[in-house]
């Protein structure tokens, strides 16, 4: 018996410190996050050819963070159109519903170290925009658009480590397609948009 007390109370001096470590690390980003967005907005920008919109935006993405200052996101979100005036786009005189989006993206996030709850981050990314058919707006068909972004946000951790509350900037480019619909540009013109959120923050693995 006083081999293994011996083994078991030299294990505890090793492993121990590490134990304590860990309960004391400040709240900050687990090494997997789940993010879930139950609002927000985008804002499509008027261009030469196509009028300016808002549509509600959610979604969720999935964080990898090999470290406490770079991350890996994956993120899905749709945009709900929101019936909303119409008019600049062909005369339309009653509000109508823009189309609905599905967008997805890889991002890069990299966090200030700051060793508190409070993490401030910047981020950019590339993906698609998927844009669904809206008869009464010319869009016949379903059409998928390259896109890149760019922005920042805040998260904040709760004491415990295990979840968390993050809000999001972007600034969303939304690459040219010359056969893209009328009513998104087309003519191959480039739109701009802005999409801003807040999330539920997960931490599955601290």
């Amino acid at each position: 018996m006083s081999r293994w007390s011996t083994a078991l109370f030299a294990a505890l001096l090793i492993v121990g410190p590490d134990i304590a470590a860990a309960q004391d690390a400040p709240p900050g980003p687990g090494v997997f996050e789940i993010h879930m967005i139950p609002g927000g907005a985008t804002f499509f920008t008027k261009s030469d050819n196509a009028p300016k919109f808002v549509d509600y935006a959610l979604g969720g993405a999935f964080t990898w963070n090999p470290n406490r200052i770079f991350g890996i996101e994956g993120e899905v979100g749709g945009n709900l159109g929101l019936e909303q005036s119409l008019s600049q786009f062909r005369g339309l005189i009653d509000d109508e519903k823009p189309p609905n989006f599905l967008n997805y993206s890889g991002n890069v996030v990299v966090s200030a170290p700051t060793g508190s709850s409070f993490v401030p981050y910047g981020t950019g990314g590339v993906g698609a925009l998927t844009m669904f058919e809206r008869e009464v707006l010319g869009i016949s068909d379903t059409t998928t658009f390259l896109t890149g972004n760019v922005g920042g946000g805040a998260k904040w951790y709760a004491t415990s480590g295990r979840w968390g509350l993050r809000g999001d900037y972007r600034f969303m480019m939304v690459r040219d397609k010359d056969d893209a619909p009328t009513f998104f540009g087309g003519d191959g013109e480039t739109r701009y948009g802005h999409r801003v959120y807040a999330a539920i923050i997960l931490n599955v693995v601290r």
